[in-house]
């Protein structure tokens, strides 16, 4: 076994046994900046996103709809300041501590995911690689020249055929201290989580519009590193999403940048590097061991690519639990995904207990969070899934309270505590911003981390990882869809969750705890949009 069985159990057991470094407190002063910064870099910006399909699939993606996918999922479209429970809100009126809201999920608000475009001949831009700049809504012009024989060099000759035959790349990465500078050790386990709400953001997203957002993550990471001009050390370079562009099946080769290149030139000899190197704001950055470890052993080789169904022994479990208790057929969403992901948002400490959850909202949650996946080369299309989904029932009409396996085929709930969970769940949360009896339902997905990492090995950490972000991602949005509160939560006693729910001397792994529920009505919120 590698060291990520290690950091699985050791994740598993910090509610208990702490990690190191046990006395660890964050330097905010000295915080990072919470997104790179290259000086010197020309910054391109991005067009108005393309309405959302009315006339059926696209033929592929355009600079305007690579724009809206980039704006709904990591730009910041508005300002969270709403009166909450959470522990930072007294800081949040001041502008430079300000929140600004994204489409996409982070653990603690941190956004640490970086995304490049490696952006190859027939594109609306000259060839080259880019990093999305967030808060301009551009592309920071890091290299000119055609780069993508090197990522496919790095991906292997046994990609999958829609990455090798691509012409547009988009990469993500992620700097640890952007992270690490708050939670050290456990933020491995975070950012692999950021990592698959990102791709989750792009896949709903994608859907909308007829594309297919599939990503690949084994490939050769320390060539894509020292492509991207980042230290593979300090940097993972987690996923490459090809992307399905319109025109691709043609010879064109129009561009329609005519700007003045400011970037460096392509060199025709040895391996293609960008010059323009992100620039760290903080005077100190310490390294931690088991973040070192974690990611060594996880990092990617393209030889180390997994069988087509590698995975299937690892798959989720057929649900337990007794007297199945029938869901209504899912309800409808309101609102689609775009407007679902502007609209979504933590319901820190808003929950309200008066207002039962209805069934067929529960129902139609529980259906889409199901269905989510990372969809990588790793995942055999149409085979088993590998999350379970568990469902502590608080306020649901017409269920009464108790622990319960949900079971998507047969679209039931079954049992497997019964009585109210309230006290459990409040006494294993270990924060202060959630009341969890007061949310209608506690859903807890679950993964068989082990079966992963015997399967696929190390690097499956970072697929165990980013399934579970994919599944909080689509909670999240369509909980909003739903006009529904909710929030996804790490901080709770995983080995109280397993014995609970009879887990023990099993291989499933709770990851993360999702509450669902009504909103108390009229909160106090700040109208970014009219300041």
């Amino acid at each position: 076994m590698g060291y990520a069985h290690d950091y699985a159990t050791a994740i598993m057991h910090r509610g208990r046994v702490p990690m190191e470094p046990v006395d660890f407190v964050p330097d905010w002063a000295d915080r990072p900046r919470k997104a790179k910064f290259h000086p010197g870099a020309e910054t391109l910006p991005l067009p108005e996103p393309a309405p959302d399909p009315v006339d059926g699939p696209v033929p592929g993606f355009t600079l305007p709809l690579l724009s809206g996918m980039l704006l709904d999922s990591y730009g910041l479209t508005g300002r969270r300041l709403g009166v909450q429970a959470n522990t930072d809100l007294a800081a949040l009126p001041h502008y430079p501590q300000a929140n600004w809201s994204r489409g996409t999920a982070s653990g603690g608000g941190l956004y640490p995911v970086a995304v490049h475009w490696a952006a190859g001949p027939g594109g609306p831009l000259t060839p080259g690689v880019y990093h999305y700049a967030p808060h301009q809504h551009g592309m920071r012009r890091l290299l000119t020249g055609d780069v993508g024989g090197d990522v496919r060099d790095a991906l292997g000759a046994d990609a999958p055929a829609h990455a090798s035959g691509a012409s547009q790349y988009l990469i993500l990465s992620v700097k640890y201290w952007q992270n690490s500078f708050k939670y050290n050790s456990f933020s491995f386990h975070a950012v692999s989580m950021d990592v698959g709400t990102v791709l989750q953001t792009w896949r709903l997203w994608a859907r909308e519009h007829g594309l297919r957002i599939a990503p690949v993550l084994w490939f050769d990471e320390e060539r894509l590193a020292r492509l991207l001009g980042v230290d593979h050390r300090e940097e993972g370079v987690f996923a490459v999403v090809p992307l399905e562009w319109e025109g691709d099946r043609t010879t064109t080769t129009t561009t329609t940048d005519t700007t003045t290149d400011t970037g460096p030139a392509l060199s025709s000899r040895g391996p293609a590097a960008v010059r323009h190197r992100d620039r760290e704001r903080s005077r100190r950055v310490l390294a931690f061991e088991t973040l070192h470890r974690i990611h060594e052993a996880t990092l990617g080789r393209a030889a180390d690519r997994p069988e087509p169904g590698a995975l299937d022994a690892a798959a989720a479990r057929p649900p337990r639990g007794t007297d199945p208790v029938p869901l209504l057929a899912p309800a409808t969403g309101t609102a689609g995904v775009r407007a679902a992901l502007r609209a979504r948002r933590s319901s820190f400490g808003r929950f309200d207990a008066s207002r039962p959850l209805g069934p067929q909202q529960l129902a139609a949650v529980l259906a889409d969070c199901a269905r989510a996946a990372v969809g990588s080369e790793a995942e055999r299309p149409g085979g088993p899934g590998l999350t379970s989904l568990y469902v502590f029932v608080n306020h649901v009409e017409g269920v009464a309270p108790g622990a319960y396996a949900y079971d998507p085929a047969a679209r039931t709930l079954r049992l497997v505590v019964p009585g109210p969970p309230g006290p459990f769940l409040q006494r294993s949360y270990f924060l202060s911003n959630y009341n969890l009896e007061q949310a209608g339902a506690v859903v807890v997905p679950t993964v068989r981390t082990t079966a992963v990492l015997d399967a696929v090995g190390d690097r499956g950490y970072r697929l165990v990882g980013a399934t579970v972000g994919a599944v909080a991602q689509t909670f999240y949005t369509s909980a909003a869809a739903h006009g529904l509160g909710a929030g996804v939560a790490l901080g709770f006693d995983t080995i109280s969750h397993i014995e609970e729910l009879g887990l023990t001397g099993t291989d499933e792994a709770p990851l993360l705890i999702m509450l669902l529920g009504h909103e108390r009505p009229r909160p106090a919120d700040f109208r970014h949009e009219i300041a």
